[in-house]
């Protein structure tokens, strides 16, 4: 009985509907194979392999890849996905691991230069204030005083401002890394600093507006309290104290709701390379509908770096006075003791600049990690980043994360924040991260 589909039945070596198999393509041209096995015919593994003589190799990428095909992406710093509290967290301070000389190291130099400035021009001015406390008479004990304490007031203020500027840098290099680590790349200083040119003015500018509107109000605030308890008596003073524990709840609401609305600030203006304007917008509209994620998120990170912070500092504390009293039980000041009390000085000196730079790496790491987040979120980044990812292996593609906001987004006058035009050939595109 002849087969209803053809005239070759199972296990024939006539095709279906006749044809013969020397005349059948090349796919339909497959015999029995294992389970598993592949029915069709490898692809060359070679530049140029079964290609005639002559013929210019479609090999895309390094010698010996098959054509089209790209090895699997490396890990990076997160999974592209959006991120829960696990991986936010871990990333946080893998950040420290991953690549540590551009970021630990770079936050020990910074900060540690900073905090060590910071200490030593308030030491000096202390110690001057205070001797010229000791040298004053009866009658001019009150005026040397009070410039003593302003002397150490506006010493501490130059370096308050440069320990601003350091944190900004710092918040600058930490973001791009992170940027970076999310498509599995490790970057040097060098090349993040590089990355940086021309946005490290405005984050700078940023922070020093933050340092600014803080310090304004907060002055507003105590001249307030000052005037009404030194002129309207006892009213004044009840008044005074009702306005401060206001201001001070007020404020600290304030300080909360504007500062986890703001967080993104430094990666837009870092990764996206907009204005401070179009910064604090775009932040603004990423945290909506995530503020209590976003606050969430960084306060728990401040909680766990201040806790690790103190119980490492904390026996320091302790054992500080205690040796002092081993070493000079009289209190004469022997020199042993001395030099006990001045070498646990700079031991505190080098925790604390070590946990300082932690702090700082992790905090503005979580910042960034949120950013990357919330962009997954709500504009399917993960996407485009995985994209890139796979493409970039074949070496073939332009690098998407090298420059900011592109042509299509410059602002309206033809220039961008920091001056370029509008059409300058280093901004790209095809960048998905704007």
């Amino acid at each position: 009985m002849s087969d209803q589909h053809g005239t070759g039945g199972y296990g024939s070596d006539q095709p279906a509907g006749g044809q013969p198999a020397g005349d059948r393509p090349a796919h339909d041209q497959v015999g029995w194979v294992s389970p598993g096995a592949s029915a069709y015919p490898t692809p060359p593994t070679a530049a140029g392999a079964g290609s005639p003589p002559g013929a210019p190799s479609a090999t895309v990428g390094p010698p010996g890849m098959i054509p089209g095909w790209a090895p699997p992406p490396k890990p990076g710093l997160v999974p592209l996905r959006p991120l829960d509290l696990g991986t936010i967290l871990g990333a946080a301070f893998r950040v420290l691991r991953r690549n540590p000389k551009p970021t630990f190291g770079a936050a020990l130099l910074i900060q540690g230069s900073a905090y060590l400035l910071l200490v030593l021009v308030v030491a000096g001015a202390t110690f001057a204030a205070l001797s010229r406390i000791d040298s004053s008479t009866a009658r001019n004990a009150g005026q040397i005083t009070a410039g003593g304490t302003g002397l150490i007031v506006v010493a501490s203020i130059i370096p308050a401002l440069l320990s601003v500027i350091a944190t900004a840098v710092l918040q600058g290099i930490i973001v791009l890394e992170v940027s970076r680590g999310a498509v599995g790349e490790k970057s040097t200083f060098r090349g993040l600093w590089a990355r940086a040119r021309g946005r490290m003015g405005a984050l700078v500018g940023w922070a020093a507006m933050l340092a600014l509107a803080s310090t304004v109000l907060i002055a507003i605030v105590v001249v307030i309290i000052l005037l009404l308890a030194f002129n309207f008596g006892i009213g004044g003073i009840i008044a005074a104290v009702v306005i401060g524990m206001l201001a001070f709840f007020g404020l600290t609401v304030i300080y909360v709701w504007l500062g986890t609305k703001l967080a993104l600030v430094p990666s837009v203006l870092m990764i996206e390379r907009m204005g401070i304007r179009s910064s604090i917008a775009r932040s603004w509209s990423l945290t909506t509908g995530y503020f209590w994620r976003t606050l969430g998120i960084t306060a728990l990170v401040a909680v766990i770096v201040g806790v690790v912070n103190q119980v490492v500092s904390l026996p320091l504390r302790f054992i500080a006075p205690i040796a002092g009293g081993l070493a000079d039980p009289q209190g004469q000041g022997a020199s042993g003791a001395i030099v006990l009390m001045a070498a646990l000085s700079v031991l505190a000196i080098a925790i604390t600049v070590v946990f300082l730079s932690i702090t700082s790496v992790v905090q503005s790491a979580t910042t960034a990690l949120i950013y990357l987040d919330l962009r997954i979120r709500k504009e399917g980044l993960d996407l485009e980043l995985a994209r890139y990812v796979e493409t970039k292996q074949t070496g073939d593609v332009s690098d998407p994360l090298e420059h900011g906001v592109p042509a299509n987004r410059a602002p309206a006058n033809g220039a961008t924040a920091n001056g370029a035009a509008a059409n300058d050939v280093s901004l790209r595109d095809d960048s998905p991260w704007v």
